[in-house]
């Protein structure tokens, strides 16, 4: 077990509240869902009233988790205390903002639990925990240990779903000894990964329109740097037609890294209001997404990554930025290994 030196504090602000707000940013993934979702039951059985939230609607990939339809899009009036999970970024909350909300967040004692590896910019958090490891789903399962919380079975399955999620089945260069110790731990106290995976799969079969759609999105994709930077665009026609069935950019950006003599994925979404995103994945090896990302403003994991433009600077001014800034990272690389294949 690992030790925190934040899990007394945590578990002092724990004990004095009644009404919890779980907070995920306006990003979610399997390791924040599964986070609130295991939060949500470890607090029940400690006799708190758990309220899940979350600014955006929950991706339909992740309905494989029981529970996700639980997570409110609005926050409640009245609560004692916040737990963010996964994210110490506030331009990752700025739902709140749209809402005027973030008052009443900053107004009550908050904790945020993150393992990404940036800056903590959230102003009014009273506790910061992070650490570096595979997911936010290993931190809970440590002060669950460190504080003597129990983990429900249920809270287990979320909590192995969010670190398989961000471990990538536990192959991730994050992944730790500790990080499969403890899903040995999980496996020994009932939680079934087989299980777990069929449910996630199940979710995750696509309809024929789908395939057709990705076959297009495939076709269109644009390589550059000798094909080491793969990008595909993405209008908003695309995202407000398939959305609601799959996020368009997931259905391709597998298949764009995987392609030969590729190092890095960019899947550029462009929405009605002009606002632009970007998620990022990069392969083995190419840790550079995260550099990419936080160029822009954004961040996330090395090899996974993503930012928001709302500036109105336009797609083109932003894909050549990012595909310049892109090729001069893969460069540095090189120098540094110069057996590295172009």
């Amino acid at each position: 077990m690992n030790t925190y030196k934040e899990a007394k504090g945590i578990n002092e602000l724990v004990s004095k509240a009644t009404k919890i707000l779980i907070i995920q940013a306006d990003n979610p993934d399997g390791d924040s869902l599964g986070s609130s979702l295991a939060l949500e039951q470890i607090l029940g059985d400690l006799g708190k009233d758990p309220v899940m939230y979350c600014g955006v609607e929950i991706p339909k990939y992740l309905h494989h988790m029981p529970g996700w339809d639980r997570v409110q899009k609005d926050i409640p009036n009245q609560f004692d205390l916040s737990i963010i999970v996964d994210t110490s970024a506030i331009n990752l909350l700025e739902s709140m903002d749209r809402k005027n909300q973030r008052s009443w967040i900053s107004a009550k004692p908050c904790i945020v639990l993150d393992h990404h590896d940036v800056k903590a910019s959230i102003p009014f958090a009273t506790i910061v925990c992070y650490q570096p490891v595979v997911a936010t789903g290993e931190i809970i399962y440590e002060l669950c240990l460190q504080n003597g919380w129990n983990i429900s079975l249920s809270a287990l399955n979320a909590l192995a779903t969010s670190v398989l999620s961000d471990s990538l089945g536990l192959m991730s260069e994050a992944t730790s000894a500790r990080t499969v110790h403890i899903i040995a731990e999980m496996i020994e106290k009932g939680v079934d990964l087989a299980k777990l995976d069929n449910d996630r799969r199940t979710t995750m079969r696509k309809s024929p329109e789908l395939i057709k759609y990705k076959a297009k999105l495939l076709e269109r994709i644009e390589y550059f740097y000798n094909d080491r930077i793969a990008v595909v665009t993405i209008p908003w026609t695309e995202i407000a037609q398939y959305s609601q069935s799959y996020n368009p950019s997931m259905l391709v950006l597998d298949e764009m890294r995987m392609t030969e003599n590729t190092d890095i994925a960019i899947a550029f979404k462009l929405y009605n209001d002009g606002k632009i995103t970007a998620k990022i994945r990069c392969n083995y090896g190419i840790g550079i997404a995260n550099k990419l990302a936080e160029h822009f403003g954004g961040g996330g994991h090395k090899y996974a990554s993503g930012f928001k433009i709302v500036d109105g600077r336009s797609l083109e001014t932003i894909k050549s930025e990012c595909i310049e800034l892109s090729t001069e990272l893969l460069k540095s690389i090189t120098e540094k290994n110069p057996d590295e294949t172009l």
